[in-house]
């Protein structure tokens, strides 16, 4: 089955309302670890109990001692606005307390793993990128890692992405108003487009939201494994190992899960990187899918330029930045390239040896050589392995396999044209994770 085939079929199948789908993708014989029977994917739920009063009404942040949030009372979360074609709806809930977002704090993840087994016995944790609202690129992904290592691929949503975002943030008529206002308000901005407003509009009105959401998911990742080693996981053994497999801004994440290694979980895992892997002021993420102009330089202001100032004058942001907690020192020094950079080349050092990543040679939000800035150090002298590839057909970072139809056309030749296409892009789609396969394995 080609890949445009099987990211439609499983396209169509997936859901989070179903607690078991059945995958029409079976097991490599030669693995060794699954057999040859088919996959499957398993719904759970999962209520983060990061919740964070910031950005709040009075901006605070309350955490405590041992580097969890204060909970809200319980009941506290207002619901989420639905309304479409209220003109002020959409806009009213961009301007929502994070801790009041109901869709971030209970949601469902997607475990996709061999058919056979009751639980899964080794897993390999799946990051998305920046601004993504759904897993449909990555399902062809998981399924061909998990089909060759017989590992299961468990596809976890950073805090605010995917389907903990309030749905109105993807609502096309809302997001279209919103854009159209925001360019009429900044004459000059670039890419602003009715995908990238929402989040865009967050993070110029709070740029300290890439922070707190950024350590939000960082516990609730370390719950969920925390979860799993005490045997409470209904599909996953409490031996199980632990791998990490992640794309463009969600490699940031699993950076920090590594870096930090809590209670020592992760010193064996394996990491595989795509299209990801550089410091945060080593991006390039203005794009009409990720972020616009206005919101980037904001955001570039704050986390680069200007943080040490912010850490003073927030006692908590200093306190999560400044030493306290080891999640919140790794975090900084993968903001600026120079910042910390001993500190972090150290880090890196330690897990060269099981840490793989495969850049693009035409990607423009996540450049290659700003990959191996990061991952080989300064000097490049630490040894993490770093792939640069090309593909001979146009693509982009935030689409490296465009899964058009390959049947389309209304002459013999432009079916062929997307017959050859569909035949290439399969041809490295399968390059590119054989390899992260072979080293997940």
């Amino acid at each position: 089955m080609l890949y445009f085939d099987l990211f439609n079929l499983l396209k169509s199948r997936v859901n989070y309302q179903d607690d078991l789908v059945e995958l029409p993708v079976y097991m490599e014989e030669t693995n060794g670890k699954g057999g040859t029977g088919g996959l499957v994917l398993r719904n759970f739920d999962f209520t983060s109990r990061i919740r964070f009063e910031t950005p709040g009404p009075d901006g605070s942040v309350m955490l405590e001692q041992d580097g969890s949030a204060m909970l809200r009372p319980e009941g506290s979360t207002k619901p989420a606005l639905t309304g479409e074609d209220d003109p002020d709806s959409a806009a009213r809930q961009l301007e929502l307390a994070d801790a009041d977002i109901a869709e971030n704090l209970n949601f469902r993840y997607h475990l996709i793993m061999p058919a056979g087994q009751r639980k899964a016995r080794d897993i390999v944790i799946f990051f998305h990128g920046f601004n993504e609202k759904y897993w449909d690129k990555y399902l062809p992904w998981a399924a061909h890692i998990v089909a060759k290592t017989g590992k299961s691929a468990l596809l976890f949503p950073i805090a605010f992405h995917m389907n903990r975002a309030p749905a109105l943030w993807s609502a096309m008529r809302p997001m279209h108003r919103l854009s159209k206002t925001r360019k009429q308000r900044y004459p000059d901005i670039i890419h602003s487009t009715l995908s990238n407003v929402a989040i865009s509009s967050r993070l110029h009105n709070k740029p300290d939201r890439f922070i707190w959401s950024g350590v939000e998911s960082y516990h609730d990742v370390i719950d969920l494994v925390e979860s799993i080693k005490k045997g409470l996981h209904p599909a996953i053994e409490a031996e199980a190992g632990i791998d990490f497999f992640s794309y463009s801004i969600g490699t940031f994440l699993g950076e920090i899960i590594m870096m930090t290694n809590k209670n020592g979980w992760f010193s064996r895992s394996r990491y595989a990187s795509f299209c990801g892997g550089p410091v945060f002021n080593r991006l390039s993420p203005v794009s009409k899918f990720i972020l616009d102009s206005e919101a980037n330089v904001t955001l570039y202001s704050y986390l680069v330029e200007h943080l040490e100032s912010h850490m003073k004058n927030n006692p908590q942001l200093g306190k999560l930045l400044g030493g306290s907690y080891e999640e919140g020192t790794n975090f900084r020094s993968l903001l600026n390239y120079r910042a910390q950079l001993p500190y972090r080349e150290e880090k890196i050092r330690a897990m060269s040896d099981r840490f793989y990543a495969i850049a693009l040679a035409q990607d423009e939000v996540v450049p290659p050589y700003e990959v191996i800035n990061t991952l080989q150090g300064s000097r490049m002298d630490i040894p993490t392995r770093v792939e640069v590839l090309d593909f001979p057909y146009p693509y982009r970072h935030e689409d490296p396999f465009p899964a058009l139809s390959g049947s389309g056309g209304t002459t013999a030749a432009k079916e062929g044209e997307a017959g050859n296409l569909a035949v290439e892009v399969d041809t490295q789609f399968r390059k590119v994770f054989d390899r992260i396969s072979d080293f997940l394995s």
